[in-house]
């Protein structure tokens, strides 16, 4: 996969990308719903979902994708580490392909 990365006024512009969003916290009502808002409100469609809760620990991980050419990835970011932090759960944003290098064996 190709990404096009675009420096305009010092923001970095993506288009069409996959990204992978971690939630990891204590369980508790509501977390699916304020990080899914979010993605709704940034117009990020959820691709592929996991889910777990062990014991009271709450873990997902969600691969997204944005089909939108003037996508704001910093923005993103800073919203949903803001709404984790509302929610009491971490909240973690990378590109594919920068999450796959770094885990690669």
């Amino acid at each position: 996969m190709q990404v096009l990365i675009v420096v305009i006024r010092k923001k970095y512009i993506m288009v069409p990308s996959r990204f992978i969003i971690t939630v990891i916290g204590i369980d508790k009502v509501g977390i699916v719903a304020g990080v899914t808002k979010v993605m709704a409100d940034f117009h990020v469609n959820i691709v592929d979902i996991s889910q777990t809760i062990m014991e009271d620990l709450f873990t997902m991980i969600m691969l997204a994708e944005v089909k939108e050419g003037n996508f704001d990835l910093v923005a993103f970011q800073k919203a949903m580490s803001e709404e984790g932090s509302e929610l009491g759960v971490e909240v973690k944003v990378q590109h594919e392909d920068t999450f796959r290098f770094m885990h690669r064996i």
